[in-house]
């Protein structure tokens, strides 16, 4: 049976690429067997030498191209895991996986890298981006608040093992935002008690926040709380004693004017008790610790 020119044509221009590709590779075909098919948009990142590949991963990451950026890096590795161009391409491959928002992968890309580097000049900025990975994932205090303690192991890291680092700064505003929303969702749990009148499990909550996250924006509601809760429970010492503690650290706080009117409509005013446990809280609270 003939072919037509078009088709012999075809079949010419497929047989040349099956010829090539097959000498790229070294593959024989015999009878009737057949080969896994290859994808020759990896024969570069296959052969390119790992300079080439890293300076083209950074041309890519210019450009935008963020996925064709990673497999430049990830090609490295692969090729020549444990060199100094692999170590370089590590860095990059998590700042990618980071850009992305394949925050799970950075942080694995990331600690990664920490472990087998430890002591090197990129450490600091990849401790850096695991912990920026987690704090990207802190969500709202109605949920579960596990990126945000993770985010502060992380960048605690950051300032106790580069505390010369550029990033510290950084590191310790997301430190506390993270503490922020930590204190945020105790309150939230604590609120939610106080509605049902469980006081003391409301208190236990307030008591966390005031104890543990001092130096955080919820530490004034903290406090104007265990007021409402104390003088509901007809605990007024305790009551007076966080009035007062409030008063001492925020007189000009709105959580004050509250509490205040609140002891009011019972005769009391604030009066700190010092044996209290909230009195000595608040010392702390006046040092900034």
């Amino acid at each position: 049976m003939g072919f037509s020119g078009s088709e012999s044509m075809k079949i010419t221009a497929r047989a040349l690429l099956v010829s090539l590709l097959l000498a790229g590779t070294g593959a024989v075909v015999t009878g009737c067997e057949t080969k896994k098919d290859i994808d020759i948009t990896k024969l570069g990142v296959e052969t390119d030498p790992p300079e080439t590949l890293y300076n083209q991963g950074l041309a890519n990451i210019k450009a935008g191209n963020m996925a064709e950026a990673g497999r430049k890096f990830d090609a490295i590795n692969q090729q020549q895991p444990f060199s100094e161009w692999a170590r370089k391409a590590l860095v990059m491959s998590t700042f990618v996986k980071y850009r992305t928002g394949r925050y799970d992968d950075a942080v694995q890309s990331g600690n990664s890298y920490i472990k087998q580097y430890p002591g090197s000049e990129d450490a600091d900025y990849v401790q850096y981006l695991v912990g920026s990975s987690y704090a990207k994932q802190i969500v709202s205090v109605t949920q579960d608040q596990r990126a945000a303690q993770q985010t502060i192991e992380a960048m605690t890291k950051v300032v106790t093992n580069y505390p010369n680092s550029q990033y510290v700064s950084d590191a310790q505003a997301k430190i506390r935002f993270a503490r922020d929303q930590l204190a945020g969702k105790e309150m939230q749990i604590g609120r939610y008690y106080l509605e049902r009148k469980d006081y003391l499990a409301a208190i236990s909550r307030f008591r966390i926040v005031i104890e543990q996250y001092p130096t955080t924006n919820q530490i004034e509601e903290a406090l104007a709380r265990l007021v409402e809760a104390y003088y509901a429970m007809g605990i007024v010492q305790e009551a007076q004693t966080a009035a007062a503690v409030l008063g001492h650290n925020y007189p000009d706080s709105r959580w004050y004017a509250d509490s205040f009117k609140l002891l009011k409509t019972g005769g009391l005013s604030p009066n700190e008790n010092e044996g209290s446990w909230i009195s000595k809280a608040g010392k702390k609270l006046l040092l900034g610790t």
